[in-house]
Parts: structure tokens; C-alpha cells; sequence
């Protein structure tokens, strides 16, 4: 008779309740939840990326292009101040920035941006500007007309 005296249990079931053993699994849900809080933060930022400079562009039928690369933007507002990207630059200084910001040389892709309000002579003589300089891959920056 082999029995040990006690309740019954065997003896290692008294050192098992004494000790927590350490949880092998991982908790996700906290990564779950940073994931989704990153989420909408750069969904809500991401059309805060565009272009800084306010404009109201044009409408035209015309349709959007793909473009794998991020085009060099010229911006020209309603009271005729010029920008290179976000930041204003004298018209005479146009080209000079242009060519030091040009990657790919005269082939980069340049996209002019005029205001409705703007001055045409104005959004004219920066691209002749640009042209006559060599650029060849002059694009203008329009919004889509929905009513059409």
C-alpha cells in the first residue's frame, strides 16, 4: 500500500499551485491598436501633403494622369506671387531654381499651377520662362469638371 497520507493529490500538485508560471503567449491587441490609431492618422494627413500654396485652379473635362514620380510644381497665385513648390521666389529667378532643383535635368517633369483669378500674361510669361530655358515636359495643373 503505497498511499501517502493527505488529501489524496499527488505530491507535485502542491508546488504547481504555490508558483504562477510565466504566460507563453503574446498580446496583440495593443500592436492592434497603435496599428489603427496609425492608420487614421495618415489617412487624415494625407491630403494635407498636397501642395501648400492655396489656389483655385481652373475646371476642364480633361482626364488625370499617372505619374510615377513627383513632378517639380510652379504655383502662381491670384495676386501674381510665383512659388517653386512651397516657397515664393521672384519671377526673374524662376529658371535659376529650376535648374538647381531639376533631378533629371531638362526632362523633369515641371507642372504649372495657375489661380482662376491670376493673371494669364502671368502664368504665360512663367512658362515661356521655363520653355526658353529647355524644359520640355511642361504640364498645366487643373481641377476636373464634375457637371460635364
Amino acid at each position: 500500500m503505497g498511499m501517502s497520507a493527505g488529501s489524496g493529490r499527488s505530491p507535485g500538485s502542491r508546488r504547481r499551485r504555490g508558483r504562477r508560471q510565466p504566460m507563453s503567449e503574446i498580446n496583440v491587441t495593443p500592436m492592434v491598436d497603435v496599428m489603427l490609431v496609425l492608420l487614421i492618422i495618415f489617412m487624415v494627413a494625407a491630403p494635407l501633403l498636397t501642395v501648400g500654396v492655396p489656389i483655385e485652379l481652373p475646371e476642364t473635362q480633361a482626364k488625370a494622369l499617372n505619374s510615377e514620380t513627383q513632378p517639380i510644381t510652379i504655383s502662381v497665385n491670384s495676386s501674381g506671387a510665383v512659388y517653386l513648390n512651397d516657397s515664393e521666389i521672384p519671377i526673374d529667378e524662376v529658371v535659376a531654381k529650376l535648374e538647381a532643383v531639376a533631378a533629371a535635368g531638362y526632362e523633369e517633369r515641371i507642372f504649372v499651377r495657375g489661380d482662376r483669378a491670376a493673371d494669364y500674361g502671368t502664368v504665360m510669361k512663367v512658362m515661356a520662362r521655363i520653355s526658353a530655358a529647355g524644359f520640355r515636359n511642361i504640364g498645366l495643373v487643373t481641377d476636373q469638371d464634375l457637371n460635364a
